[in-house]
């Protein structure tokens, strides 16, 4: 069989293979094949699964795994290169303003977590001061409040971050280089806002400090702030964050009062996804898609405190709006889903619809999925 006549009789199987498997299974977002290619240069056949989604009509087949020579990893790696950066407790208030910053200047979030370090992690964090006279209030001020560290990537990435940051004296930034993170958030020499990684080496390290790849001793990786009572919880969706909507949803969200007691950038699997959403399986039509959207990138789920104590859930319920951005915009015009909402599958912010729900939510993320 020559290639021409096996890539159409592939076709008109796999074809065949969808319309089966589309009518046993309507309403499903994601069909699944296995297909097969002939490589004639090796004279083998290459099977491969091959992902449908019908709801935009894309496919996906390859996952790429690893660079396959040198020359390619040095060509890629070079325009995606990894930092590390963190926020500090004297700039989490303004924790919004400074994402907005970042995505300002092309970065891409990939991995985001609030933590509160203990001292002896922070010891750990810093070994490399430990004989400077500095060392002891570096400590006192890291450990003093909560801090957010994130996963930075972009083209010199390393670079890029320590100019955003600008000099390590905010006070000196703020007269040679005003427009740099540290001239606008930060208060001085210590208390300056951010940190960020001084070469690539310091960069893997401290991202592995903070965003382990493997299992770890529980005393050495920094823990979840969440409070795990009187809270509810809220997600920012993947398609806010892909859009660069992040900063302005918190620093909303701050406005408006409530505390953001911890928080952490997730991407769940199509399981975690639907058990997270099942109580709204058979309620709303919109149910796959909002399945979907879970699934199309990165989240930042949120524990959100306010001194509404219990009455938390439904206030902040309240402020978040009504599910359809465009009802949203006509019933409470200054709700976060009538700002940043485009539909009421995309309507920016997922939060607990009961007050019973929004620690069981809370915990579903930040000690769960742990």
């Amino acid at each position: 069989m020559s290639n021409k006549i096996f890539i159409i009789a592939l076709v008109v199987a796999l074809a065949a293979t969808f319309i089966n498997t589309y009518l046993k299974n309507k309403g499903e977002m994601r069909y699944v094949f296995h297909t097969e290619w002939y490589d004639p240069v090796s004279a083998t056949v290459k099977k491969f699964l091959l992902s449908f989604f019908p709801k935009d009509k894309s496919v996906e087949m390859l996952k790429i795994t690893d660079y396959a020579d040198a020359t390619t990893r040095e060509q890629i790696s070079s325009k995606r290169q990894r930092t590390f950066a963190m926020v500090k407790p004297d700039a989490v208030h303004r924790l919004g303003e400074v994402i907005d910053l970042i995505q300002s200047q092309n970065f891409e979030i990939s991995q985001m977590k609030m933590v509160h370090l203990l001292r002896s992690q922070a010891e750990a964090f810093y070994r490399e001061h430990e004989d400077r006279p500095f060392f002891e209030p570096l400590l006192d001020y890291i450990t003093s409040g909560p801090v957010v560290a994130l996963e930075l990537i972009t083209a010199d990435a390393v670079k890029r971050w320590r100019k955003t940051l600008g000099p390590t004296d905010s006070n000196i930034a703020r007269l040679d280089a005003p427009e740099t993170l540290r001239a606008k958030f930060g208060k001085d020499k210590q208390s300056n806002a951010a940190h960020g990684s001084d070469s690539e080496i310091s960069a893997t390290r401290e991202i592995e400090f903070f965003f382990p790849s493997s299992k770890m001793n529980d005393v050495l990786v920094p823990q979840t702030t969440a409070r795990l009572a009187n809270n509810t919880c809220c997600i920012i969706k993947p398609h806010a964050v892909a859009a660069g909507k992040m900063g302005s949803i918190l620093k909303a969200i701050k406005d408006e009062g409530y505390d953001i007691s911890a928080l952490q950038m997730f991407r769940m699997d199509k399981v975690q996804a639907e058990e997270f959403l099942e109580v709204y399986k058979g309620v709303v039509s919109e149910y796959p898609g909002m399945v979907q959207q879970l699934l199309s990138g990165p989240a930042v789920a949120l524990e959100i405190t306010s001194i509404h104590g219990t009455e938390t859930p439904l206030k902040f319920r309240e402020f978040v709006g009504p599910a359809d951005p465009a009802v949203a915009r006509e019933l409470r015009p200054h709700s976060l889903r009538a700002w940043f909402g485009e539909d009421k599958v995309k309507n920016a912010v997922h939060c607990s619809d009961l007050p019973d729900d929004g620690p069981l939510e809370v915990e579903y993320f930040f000690k769960i999925l742990q």
